[in-house]
């Protein structure tokens, strides 16, 4: 077993849970929150969520499950590595994508902009209300009741104002503090892996290519060593291998970064992780790498043209059910019906947000389109 390091979270210095329970039998208390976002509803329906690409579009690309899925192995094989809490880093890496709307980073837009007389919409704020209220499989409590270092790995951003209401999930913004190393850990393990798999991605669509990627030296640097090494590989094995080889430098750079910057802030306990700067990160040579790869993909892949017209047909639909929703409750599921009595605007972005795409698609032709009436029965 892997022997954790000081400034690790440990079930001896976690905050614990907002509602005492018993001790777990045969696993730890982050086992356990790793067990119960599995098996929650928020984390099935990710399997039907977009990352990039509408799920219809392809069996093969990534969705939010999948993607959380990876993201989950890489923080896991860090967390190992620097002797940290890989069950903490596991769960929050399982949970950071569970308040994501339908249709991804296009979803969230529409509805932050649907929202911004209401207090405005943001999916890691959206991640906690989920496992914090939304979630309604317990007898004696809303939500998950999740350990502190959970939820607070959960929420990667919020502002001053959010960070207020929260209570002591939210103090570390007020304070000037950072979460733990393993929710550090699960925030650099998700950029790894979006970069990575939707280079991945968008070559399987077709969308970018090979060609193009010679210009950003990440990709360039290990797509060249892969094909002298392999000078007759079919263009898909490839295409992995670069991959692979670019996962396994990024996560390699990080773990050196890191031992540095342990080294180097005299870190010794889990209260010097939280006031000490950021502890997990690139080397600044491989920071700037990964800055050109995103920059590149915000070019040419999340602006695509064809990417660009799904976003816009899906913000139609993400702000057509808002606005009917909001012009009458009585559309609404009848458990949004009774929380939409106390915030009707916050009940229909609860709606709204916990849809997967294909339903959200559903939904919309539901109420909205003409025909046989039938029809909207099913």
């Amino acid at each position: 077993m892997n022997k954790l390091a000081e400034y690790a979270v440990t079930e001896k210095n976690s905050r614990g849970r907002c509602f005492a329970e018993q001790t777990p039998l045969g696993r730890s208390e982050f086992q356990r929150d790793r067990d119960r976002i599995i098996h929650s509803g928020a984390f099935r329906r990710l399997e039907y969520k977009t990352q990039v690409f509408v799920n219809h579009e392809g069996d093969l690309f990534r969705t939010r499950l999948t993607h959380s899925i990876e993201v989950s192995q890489i923080a896991r094989s860090i967390a190992r590595c620097l002797h940290l809490n890989e069950d903490l880093a596991e769960a929050v890496s399982l949970a950071h994508d569970l308040g994501h709307t339908p249709f991804g980073h296009a979803g969230q837009d529409a509805l932050n902009l649907c929202m911004k007389d209401y207090g405005g919409f943001e999916h890691n704020l959206q991640s906690l209300r989920v496992v914090d209220l939304l979630e309604e499989r317990y007898a004696k409590f809303d939500g998950l009741n999740l350990c502190f270092e959970t939820r607070e790995g959960i929420l990667k951003h919020c502002s001053a104002e959010n960070a207020a209401a929260l209570g002591g999930v939210g103090e570390r913004f007020l304070n000037g503090q950072r979460p733990s190393l393993e929710a550090q850990i699960a925030n650099v393990a998700d950029e790894i892996a979006y970069n990575n798999h939707d280079v991945d991605d968008g070559l399987r669509s077709g969308l970018i290519t090979l060609e193009q990627l010679n210009d950003v030296p990440l990709v360039a640097n290990h797509l060249r060593q892969v094909r002298n090494e392999y000078p007759n590989l079919s263009e898909r094995r490839v295409i992995h291998e670069t991959i692979r080889h670019m996962i396994n430098t990024l996560v390699s750079d990080v773990i050196e970064s890191s031992e540095r910057n342990i080294k180097e802030y005299k870190i010794v306990s889990l209260d010097d992780v939280r006031n000490a700067p950021p502890i997990l990160s690139f080397s600044e040579e491989m920071f700037e790498q990964q800055r050109t790869l995103k920059n590149f993909l915000r070019t040419h892949l999340y602006r695509h043209y064809k990417v660009m017209r799904m976003s816009n047909k899906a913000q139609r639909i993400i702000s057509d059910l808002f606005e009917v929703f909001m012009k009458d409750v009585r559309l609404l599921p009848p458990q949004f019906q009774i929380h939409a009595e106390a915030d009707r605007a916050r009940a229909v972005a609860d709606y709204i947000a916990g849809m997967t795409d294909r339903y959200a698609i559903r939904e919309h032709k539901r109420i909205f389109a003409v025909g046989d009436l039938s029809e909207s029965l099913i």
